[in-house]
């Protein structure tokens, strides 16, 4: 196995050689994160087509209901796959657990794909369901904090936020391939089609992708060194909690900064077919069109954030996510124009990227690297399970009770949270962990 120069090491930032080895570890890293995503939300980007298959129901928003939830349950598994791998990242090395993460989430997106429903084996398929979602909701959850703390230490020093931003580069990239390939089914196969068995074809296309993530995640360089796998505090509890301001400030933002993310993502497709009335495919091609010029714009953001640090890129989003989030929610309740949308999910999309093209590498900046996979992966879980990852089940519950807006409010108050948050922080980009690190 081949490792980089040793990030607690001085390296000249000038070395054209070990300069490629970073840029060609973003590569990798980046790669393997884009197949691990795709496994997971092309979940949510099917549900409309599968849920009837798993919760018979005369009811669409009831049945939407059950696969978010479902889609949360796999969510509350993050924390413990943020403390397994975690604790694997920093004991036995990054390389080591992204690849097993890769292969967990293989395996659970093979399983869906061949997954009996619930007119073959009754109330068994939705159960099936259940345990198939916590098993990649654990390989998920490692995934995060390992691959960021991976990146964030391979990234070229002075140009981090860039470099790192291509996390979310590659993790929305994931969600624009779930919503590509969805739509390139809708065009060839009849809507009966798709509900009978096309939305069992992206996952078998998912499981394909991870054994190429497999191959380009054993060609990385290791970025831990022996010194810090060894430490006493490795990978430990003991250890982080050492760091516990850290550690409550990331839960902290994260609660604001993962629920707009996820509600201008994968729940909103859902909700311009469920409460603007767009039809599906005209929903699926404007969120494929926002997805795609958001993942484009996590590099400017990144850069951005190296030219005015991390704390003022936080506090933008937390401002800006406090005054929005009403009033964008409230323009796309009745709205029927698809261009009009997909401006709309845009403006949103362009607030919550100074959150999201920096999410990895500001976690990554407040941990030392003896517990550094385990502070970002289990603080960013924490929050997320509670927050992110519960945003659909929320949302599809107020709905039904006849109170949606009560939503809007909910995201925005957790928004006022990540401002509050930022407000007392140090910024991580001057004072934090990773500021002398080459």
């Amino acid at each position: 196995m081949t490792q980089l120069a040793p990030v607690v090491e001085s390296v000249p930032a000038s070395n054209s050689a070990d300069s490629r080895k970073r840029i060609f570890a973003i590569v990798g890293a980046s790669s393997g994160n884009l197949v691990e995503w795709f496994d997971f939300y092309i979940y949510s980007f099917c549900a409309i087509y599968f849920a009837p298959a798993f919760f018979p129901s005369g009811n669409a928003t009831t049945q939407l209901l059950y696969t978010a939830g479902v889609f949360a349950a796999g969510f509350l598994m993050r924390p413990i796959g943020g403390w397994m791998f975690g604790w694997i990242a920093d004991k036995h090395g990054r390389r080591t657990s992204m690849m097993i993460s890769v292969l967990m989430m293989c395996g659970g997106s093979l399983m869906i794909a061949f997954m009996p429903t619930y007119a073959t084996v009754g109330t068994l398929a939705p159960l099936l369901l259940l345990i198939v979602r916590l098993f990649q909701g654990l390989s998920v959850g490692g995934e995060y904090g390992t691959s960021a703390t991976y990146m964030s230490e391979v990234a070229l020093q002075g140009r981090r936020g860039f470099f790192a931003s291509f996390q979310y580069v590659t993790l929305i990239g994931g969600q624009l391939l779930a919503v590509l390939v969805l739509v390139i089914l809708q065009q060839l196969l009849s809507s009966e089609q798709m509900y009978a068995w096309g939305w069992r074809v992206p996952f078998v296309v998912g499981a394909a992708a991870a054994v190429v993530a497999l191959y380009l995640r054993r060609s990385l360089s290791e970025t831990s060194t022996a010194e810090t796998r060894q430490h006493k505090d490795a990978g430990t509890l003991a250890g982080l909690m050492k760091h516990k301001g850290a550690f409550m400030t990331v839960i902290g933002f994260t609660a604001g900064g993962s629920l707009m993310f996820y509600t201008f993502s994968t729940y909103m497709q859902k909700y311009l077919v469920n409460t603007a009335h767009m039809p599906v495919k005209t929903a699926s091609a404007v969120m494929t069109a926002a997805l795609c010029v958001y993942m484009l714009m996590q590099p400017l953001f990144g850069a951005l954030s190296d030219r005015i640090g991390r704390r003022t890129s936080m506090l933008w989003f937390g401002t800006l996510g406090t005054l929005a989030t009403v009033p964008i929610l409230y323009a796309l309740k009745d709205i029927s124009n698809p261009y009009a949308a997909f401006g709309i999910v845009l403006l949103a999309m362009t607030i919550v990227s100074f959150y999201t093209s920096i999410s990895g590498l500001i976690k990554s900046e407040m941990f030392p690297p003896e517990v550094r996979a385990l502070g970002v992966g289990l603080s960013y879980a924490v929050g997320n399970a509670l927050f992110g990852g519960s945003a659909e089940a929320v949302a599809l519950k107020l709905k039904e009770m006849g109170m949606e807006t009560n939503f809007y409010w909910y995201v925005t108050a957790m928004c006022a949270i990540s401002l509050i948050v930022s407000l007392r922080m140090r910024d991580p980009s001057k004072e934090g962990y990773l500021r002398d690190v080459p």
